[in-house]
């Protein structure tokens, strides 16, 4: 009965986090900062990698990525290819949040401030390097010639960077971290559903 309650109490927190993902990826349409909306899910995408894990992170980041599809805010990069737009997408917030779920669980057991901290910046980063990435591979020429018509000349890596990612890295990274004291404080709110961490004391230890 009891494992029972906390299955039940995962399940429920995992499909509340879901819901927050969607609906904050979806009132993110209205910020944008260039070419993308910004990302506002980063912190329910932390918060449930840590609690429940990084296949919770991972899940997260697929519903991130779902909704931006459905959203039509990658719909830009679906005409150019639209198979690798569907790829790009959801792998991105997929590593994502499986990085960030992984990165807390490697560092919590030594401080769970400095866990949230670098899943924090870990989550942004991922999702940012994998899209940066896709761009490169699938979409340069198509990158160069749409920064082209907005006056933004350079080399592809530059352009990528310029008009495809801009001011909307440094801001989704700069809500996480200073919204990671509120994370942490969530975390240690909601803990009897993560999974239990045993803290080993010095007299254990002896």
């Amino acid at each position: 009965m009891r494992n029972t309650r906390y299955d039940t109490g995962r399940l429920a927190l995992l499909a509340l986090l879901t819901a927050i993902v969607a609906v904050l990826q979806m009132l993110g349409i209205a910020i944008r900062f260039g070419v993308f909306a910004v990302s506002l899910v980063g912190v329910p995408i932390i918060i449930g990698g840590a609690l429940l894990g990084p296949g919770a992170g991972a899940w997260l980041g697929l519903v991130f990525g779902v909704t931006v599809l459905a959203s039509g805010d990658a719909a830009l990069f679906f005409a150019w290819d639209p198979i690798a737009t569907v790829a790009i997408v959801l792998l991105k917030g997929t590593l994502a949040g499986l990085a960030a779920g992984g990165v807390y669980r490697l560092l919590e057991r030594q401080n769970i401030f400095l866990a949230a901290l670098a899943a924090s910046v870990v989550c942004p980063l991922v999702n940012t390097g994998v899209f940066f990435l896709g761009c490169m591979l699938f979409f340069l020429e198509d990158c160069i010639q749409f920064a082209a018509n907005l006056g933004i000349t350079g080399s592809g890596p530059v352009v990528v960077a310029i008009a495809f990612i801009g001011f909307n890295f440094f801001f989704e990274l700069g809500l996480d971290l200073v919204l990671c004291p509120a994370i942490v404080r969530i975390i240690n709110a909601r803990r009897p559903f993560a999974a239990p961490v045993r803290i080993v004391k010095d007299e254990e230890k002896e």
